[in-house]
């Protein structure tokens, strides 16, 4: 999920916490489990620093150990010892009980988004992904402001918690079920399909489509039971040559490829130069695929620059490019 529904969930998370006698009857481990909650709630986000070094190690490693299980087991240590030291008087097992139920929603909840996460390391290195949840869903963000805002005006926090998590968990349901109908009706669509990614959208009733069949990859959009297919390209292998040996070396396209289930290439020539291009097909947006990997050689078969992210022009990219090779 987005940052900003990771903190109210956090806030929701401390006011459920009022359920807890120990928390409820003493302020100050009332107020360190609310700060608890939500420093928590955004703890395994930390990686997104990993965006100041380069896009392909975001990629490679965002969600990943962070999100793991020894990550979840250390996070509510450290975030509950630190508070503890502030806060001495505060109960330490119920503030860590409040923490570690933080961290553990975090990592949860991402799991239902398309991006996924590697929740099950050590054990596997596998993404897991659900695929329901937009990154951001306005319904799930909108229904924790309103109850905060009862909770504000002084509605009992347990309560309004209670029943903010039940109809969360009903509307779960329901993504759940039209994700299902989309795939029964992508299927109908497109019957050679042999495997099938639909990712949600901010909006409840529209999915993105990529499909991919022996011959062909699809793309396309389910609105309800509705699929439009926008594009149909040739299922091509990737050339085993040296050309594309040592594009397949460089880190962004490493990343790309760790990170992107469905894709198509092109090879293209400038002047000299070798463009070796990964485009993701899960992103299709006004007629152009955004997230891609370009890798830049030389006749030497080095590489002159080479970029992997989200570019929404052709100049665009050019000029990242560009920038990146001087």
């Amino acid at each position: 999920m987005d940052t900003g529904t990771h903190v109210v969930m956090g806030i929701a998370l401390g006011g459920l916490a009022m359920i807890d006698p120990v928390v409820a009857n003493h302020s100050m481990t009332a107020t360190a489990v609310i700060a608890g909650t939500i420093i928590g709630s955004q703890a395994p986000d930390l990686d997104t620093v990993l965006k100041l070094r380069n896009n392909a190690v975001y990629i490679r490693h965002h969600r990943g150990i962070t999100h793991s299980i020894p990550a979840v087991l250390l996070w509510p240590l450290a975030i509950s010892g630190v508070l503890h030291l502030i806060m001495p008087s505060a109960d330490l097992l119920h503030l860590w009980l409040w923490t570690f139920l933080a961290v553990f929603l975090h990592v949860f909840v991402d799991i239902f988004n398309s991006y996924g996460t590697q929740a099950l390391r050590p054990f596997s290195n596998k993404w897991v992904a659900l695929g329901v949840i937009n990154t951001f869903d306005p319904i799930i963000f909108g229904l924790h402001v309103v109850a905060l805002l009862f909770w504000a005006f002084g509605a009992n926090p347990v309560y309004t918690m209670l029943l903010l998590y039940a109809i969360v968990f009903v509307y779960y349901l329901l993504r759940f079920a039209v994700q299902h109908a989309v795939r029964h009706a992508v299927k109908n669509t497109i019957p050679t399909a042999e495997e099938i990614i639909i990712a949600p959208t901010i909006r409840f009733f529209q999915w993105r489509i990529a499909a991919i069949s022996k011959t062909h990859h699809y793309v396309g959009r389910a609105y309800g039971r509705s699929i439009n297919i926008y594009d149909r390209f040739d299922r091509k292998t990737i050339p085993d040559s040296p050309l594309v040996k040592a594009a397949l070396k460089d880190k962004n396209l490493q990343a790309f490829i760790s990170f992107s289930p469905i894709y198509r290439w092109e090879i293209t020539d400038h002047d000299h130069i070798h463009e070796v291009r990964l485009i993701d097909l899960r992103y299709r947006s006004n007629d152009y695929y955004p997230f891609v990997a370009v890798a830049h050689l030389n006749e030497d078969l080095e590489i002159v620059n080479s970029y992997t992210g989200w570019i929404f022009s052709e100049e665009k990219l050019h000029k990242k490019l560009d920038f990146l090779s001087n």
